[in-house]
């Protein structure tokens, strides 16, 4: 097992608690969520940000710098501001990706939702998608946050995942199907 993978499933999730357990505390989970999440965005949508975190040559003092501007600009609360800067100075700012998804899941997990996959070969409408959710709420008898995909490649039919429950009716899997039973025969 590579010391990057150790890290993302044990560290991650102690800093993402950690995290988590203080801003309960202190009463700005919801600010803090959102904020971890335009952390998020901003490292999904800026290739320098994300090539930034990334790259173990940037002296520290660069990075809180950084840090301390796009703090200002977004006006981060102290604790999450603060949080960055330990990850700064403990060299795993490299890690901040994953300890922030991880926190977003613990929030998630937190609040009782059920994380669900929805994949279909038909591009669906927000309305589509809403009843869809309402309806495994129902059915699950717990909140679901859904992430949903448009799969063209599934010709036909979609793929429902929540939790370990998975349910495939696309037709790229049922071709599937048919090509095994015929190599089998």
């Amino acid at each position: 097992m590579s010391k990057d993978t150790g890290f993302s499933i044990t560290s991650a999730e102690r800093y993402s608690l950690a995290l988590y357990e203080l801003s309960s505390e202190s009463n700005v989970l919801i600010q803090i969520e959102e904020q971890c999440l335009s952390v998020l965005g901003l490292i999904n949508s800026n290739e320098d940000f994300k090539n930034l975190i990334k790259d173990p040559t940037t002296k520290q003092d660069d990075l809180l710098k950084i840090i301390h501007s796009i703090s200002e600009k977004y006006r981060f609360e102290n604790l999450f501001k603060n949080f960055l800067n330990f990850l700064i100075k403990k060299r795993r700012f490299f890690f901040l990706e994953r300890i922030l998804k991880s926190f977003i899941e613990t929030c998630s997990e937190k609040r009782g939702e059920l994380k669900a996959e929805l994949k279909s070969a038909k591009e669906l409408s927000n309305d589509e998608i809403n009843n869809i959710t309402e309806e495994l709420t129902k059915n699950f008898s717990s909140k679901i946050k859904l992430n949903y995909k448009y799969d063209k490649s599934l010709i036909g039919g979609l793929i429902l995942q929540v939790g370990s429950t998975m349910v495939d009716t696309s037709i790229k899997n049922k071709l599937q199907q048919i090509e095994n039973k015929m190599i089998e025969a």
